[in-house]
């Protein structure tokens, strides 16, 4: 991929790009670079291929199942190996001389507001010395590049690096206000969910989160043309158990989200026996430069107590910390 002078770019490389550049060098291996960086293989394709366009030449031959570093990466690579270190190193050193400790971390929104929040007043009665920064969005950071240090994130086991480890997983059921079961219709059986407002996101039948969907849960337990009284749509996750807690309707939702409301009386589950599996789960997922500092270690211990307790609260066994004792 040579380019002529026309095309060679003046402004500052990104650093992300020259971190990717960094590890697909190191490894020689994409996909051993995209596990490292917790990102897919083709994202740290595009970002190679970025950081190619911007210095105007190849910096790697690319093989059947290999690549190899052509004489212009071996330069860089070279440049990057001194730098980055360096500047690793001045940050933390900036940071270990403002005196305080701090844990940054990046999830999806509904996971904040309805799962993590609620508990992370007893993380920081514990450890009143320790900073909490919370990026809630629903795009995925790089760990690698970005002033993180842990991603706790939502995805099928295919989906995640080698190195996240597992919170917990979910399945789905029905839930509702108990006033609103006190002043409506009964509902102890499926067919009686028509008579009442059936709350789902908007957006479900559209994407990869289909496997979310009332219909599919109707289509689960034999009930394929059941229509509910209305149809509430919102979204997000904690938008739709809002609505539930306010009693306007009953909501197919992720059992660990509503756990502590189940507990807690302001939700039920009126069909306990016809709960749905979810080929999904939750995951935590460390930054490479963080594992071993003391106040990561300490949030990432109380975070699996946390999570075993969600475990035995949703009933999830066998505890995935003992399943390789199993016979």
């Amino acid at each position: 991929m040579q380019h002529s002078q026309t095309h060679l770019r003046t402004r500052p490389i990104s650093a992300g790009h020259l971190r990717a550049f960094e590890a697909v060098a190191r490894h020689l291996n994409f996909r051993a670079a995209s596990e490292e960086m917790a990102l897919t293989q083709s994202a740290v394709s595009r970002q190679i291929q970025a950081l190619e366009e911007e210095v105007g030449v190849s910096l790697f031959l690319r093989h059947t199942r290999a690549v190899e570093l052509t004489s212009a990466g071996a330069h860089l690579l070279l440049a990057v190996t001194q730098a980055l270190p360096r500047i690793d190193g001045a940050i933390r050193q900036i940071r270990q001389t403002a005196g305080r400790r701090a844990v940054a971390l990046t999830t999806f929104a509904s996971f904040a507001s309805m799962w993590l929040i609620p508990r992370l007043e007893q993380f920081q009665r514990d450890n009143p010395d320790i900073d909490i920064r919370i990026d809630a969005s629903d795009t995925s950071v790089d760990l690698e590049t970005a002033d993180v240090d842990l991603a706790l994130r939502y995805g099928p086991t295919a989906a995640m690096p080698a190195h996240a480890i597992r919170l917990f997983g979910e399945q789905l059921t029905p839930v509702v206000s108990p006033w609103l079961l006190k002043s409506g219709a009964p509902l102890k059986k499926a067919a009686d969910l028509t008579q009442f407002a059936l709350i789902e996101a908007g957006d479900a039948h559209q994407t990869h989160l289909e496997w979310l969907t009332w219909r599919r849960w109707f289509d689960e337990h034999g009930f394929p043309k059941l229509q509910p009284k209305r149809w509430l749509y919102f979204n997000y996750a904690y938008q739709m158990v809002q609505a539930a807690l306010t009693g306007q309707g009953v909501v197919l939702a992720r059992l660990p989200m509503v756990a502590e409301s189940l507990a807690n009386g302001d939700l039920v589950e009126p069909l306990p026996n016809q709960r749905m599996d979810s080929p999904m789960a939750y995951w935590l997922i460390i930054g490479p430069r963080s594992a071993q500092r003391p106040e990561i270690k300490a949030f990432c211990d109380w975070l699996m107590a946390q999570s075993k307790a969600t475990r035995e609260t949703i009933g999830e066994v066998p505890d995935p910390d003992t399943i390789d004792d199993l016979d």
